[in-house]
């Protein structure tokens, strides 16, 4: 293959990889990622003794943060 042939498809690849990173930056920017209903509809749909997990799950967590968080 020639030079010109590698140095073309190399900067096409540069080129679209750049509109896709564009686009990827573009789109967390603008919230198209978040899901504020999810959260809603698990609740929703959940039993109180597995939203009282949850909650104990994360209390848990919490605590152990706090017990070894160093000072």
């Amino acid at each position: 293959m020639d030079s010109w042939v590698i140095t073309m498809m190399l900067g096409a690849s540069i080129f679209l990889g750049a509109i896709a990173l564009f686009a990827f930056l573009w789109a967390l920017k603008n919230g198209q990622f978040d899901d504020e209903e999810k959260f809603l509809n698990a609740a929703k749909f959940d039993s109180e003794d597995d939203l009282n997990d949850a909650a104990n799950m994360e209390r848990k967590k919490e605590e152990m943060k706090k017990a070894y968080r160093p000072e």
